[in-house]
């Protein structure tokens, strides 16, 4: 959408993400807003979309596309309280399409809006304290962090870590409230605004910021473009390792685009993250290429400066000079299901979600729960969901409803699949050249057969699924990961690291199901006879020369 628009001056022209939005709201000849006005939507976390399943019959019938709007809901941490939780459910069945869908980045996804309950929507989770500002758009987005707090105290230092970043990082424009909230004022009202961090034109691009709490790495912290590796020393949080210029998306057939995983920098105090965050920000606002979008990203900006001019630069920006980085390690990066008891004696269970997508049978077995049981609830960047704060004693009544309302599908996940994760893709995708969600828990169906033949069936493998080439469910960071090209078929990457630390690599480009099928089947059954006690499969391939190891994000399409 709105890709050969002039991303930049509409953004300099937009009195600070204003543009002509409260007119376009208002227009009842069309269910869109005009189109300059979709880049401005963005900031405000509202993509236009439009079924494409309805588009060819719908052109025939000369009626406008079936435009509809979907918002994200920014969740910073992914801890949302029992009062938003019923908020935002109810609102699912109110104005949306009747399902909730939790991102890869914690934040909530309502999918099916109409132009005119936009702004129902936003005031009713207004009410709750949650908004949609920054959760898409050139600048930086939700904030991730490591959300089982069965950890204790450095979790909740994080946390707290990661709120702060996202408050100090939001857009300090009053535009969202004026539209939204209270009513558009008088032109000319914003005239004395200013973005002290972003400026009028905003970043480049998108700009994404993680914690990591090791030794989980369930936030991919590698594919940030701002990352923040928790240190403790002795049970207290001492301070953050820094990492820069991660970045999943490429486009296909375009070498000079490519995935990096970013390089860690340096250790910072944890009193001195707020100063450096924002001068990272600056630095990419500054010097990031707004020429071109596809090479607009941080990773590129660090890619081509080198780190060592970075260092130098955000040095003398924030006044602070970074220490040597602090030894940690990553074991996984994917969650912990069932029960396990937090530090305060109560209990949490975490639940798995099919690709996030929470259908209405779902929906109301979590607010059951929710209603009677959870102290709060809480999404992983795995798009699945925690139900915290659960008394003992409540525990077999918390079982009986998942079961009851088939939560988690029906039936408990397998290894494979509790490890697999989609995008959203077709049908209201933009950007989609073949299925992700609606197509990958049949593939794991398949993918899980050839695992059982071959007798490995309760080893963990990533798999993750995109629709197209830009990576929101992080695929290039999966053992096995599928990048759509056209319908039915897709790029097969393998060889990543189970704990997200390497990228993986091209193994079969632009095929069908029964071509990757054939090629997983064949790999598998040398896995089951030649790995070694404990090997994962991406390191397995590594091992035995099957896949070449990735050095740069540039030779992840080079086979």
């Amino acid at each position: 959408m709105a890709a050969h628009l002039d991303v930049e001056k509409i953004k300099a022209d937009s009195r600070h993400l204003r543009g002509s939005l409260a007119i376009s709201l208002k227009e009842q000849t069309t269910a869109a807003v005009a189109e300059a006005d979709t880049v401005i939507t963005k900031f405000h976390g509202i993509y236009q979309q439009d079924d494409r399943d309805q588009r060819e019959l719908r052109r025939e019938a000369r009626l406008e596309p079936a435009y509809s709007f979907m918002i994200r809901v920014r969740v910073p941490g992914g801890v949302i309280s029992r009062d938003q939780w019923l908020a935002l459910d109810e609102l699912a069945g109110q104005v949306a399409n009747g399902t909730l869908r939790l991102t890869s980045r914690q934040a909530v996804q309502f999918h099916g809006v109409a132009k005119e309950d936009l702004a129902v929507l936003i005031r009713r989770i207004d009410g709750v304290l949650m908004d949609s500002l920054a959760a898409c758009g050139d600048v930086n987005r939700n904030v991730m962090c490591h959300v089982q707090p069965e950890t204790g105290s450095i979790h909740a230092r994080t946390l707290e870590w990661a709120r702060r970043l996202s408050a100090h990082l939001t857009p300090a424009t009053g535009a969202y409230r004026e539209i939204w909230i209270d009513g558009e004022p008088v032109a000319g009202q914003d005239s004395d605004e200013s973005e002290p961090i972003y400026g009028k034109t905003y970043l480049p691009r998108k700009f994404k910021a993680a914690i990591a709490l090791p030794p989980n790495n369930d936030v991919d912290i590698f594919s940030q473009d701002l990352g923040l590796i928790a240190i403790a020393d002795n049970d207290q949080l001492a301070g953050f390792n820094l990492s820069v210029g991660g970045g999943m998306g490429c486009s296909h057939g375009e070498p000079e685009t490519f995935p990096r995983l970013a390089d860690v920098i340096g250790f910072v105090q944890a009193e001195d993250m707020l100063a450096v965050a924002e001068a990272v920000v600056t630095i990419q606002r500054d010097f990031g290429d707004r020429s071109n979008r596809k090479h607009a990203r941080f990773k590129y900006t660090i890619d081509d400066r080198g780190t060592d001019w970075f260092v130098a630069e955000l040095e003398k920006r924030s006044g602070i000079r970074l220490e040597p980085a602090r030894a940690f390690s990553f074991d996984s990066n994917g969650d912990r299901f069932g029960w396990q008891q937090m530090q305060d004696g109560r209990w949490q269970l975490t639940l798995f979600v099919e690709n996030g997508r929470l259908l209405p049978g779902a929906r109301a077995g979590l607010r059951a729960i929710a209603e009677r049981f959870a102290g709060d609830i809480r999404l992983t960047p795995n798009q699945n969901l925690i139900i915290a704060g659960v008394a003992d004693a409540d525990r077999i009544e918390v079982d009986r409803l998942v079961s009851e309302h088939a939560v988690e599908g029906g039936q408990p996940p397998s290894m494979i699949r509790r490890h697999a994760m989609a995008c959203v893709a077709l049908p209201t995708c933009g950007l989609a050249m073949a299925e992700a969600e609606r197509y990958l828990p049949d593939l794991v169906t398949r993918i899980e057969e050839l695992a059982a033949a071959h007798a490995i069936e309760n080893q963990p493998i990533t798999i993750r699924m995109s629709g197209c080439p830009n990576g929101c469910s992080r695929p290039y960071l999966a053992e096995i990961g599928l990048v759509g090209r056209a319908p039915g078929r897709y790029n097969l990457y393998l060889g990543a690291a189970f704990d997200g630390s390497r990228l993986n690599r091209l193994a079969l480009d632009n095929v069908d199901e029964g071509a990757i099928l054939a090629h997983v089947d064949g790999l598998f059954a040398r896995f089951a006879e030649e790995r070694n006690e404990a090997e994962h499969f991406g390191e397995f391939l590594i091992r035995r020369q099957i896949i070449q190891p990735v050095g740069h994000g540039s030779e992840v399409n080079q086979r």
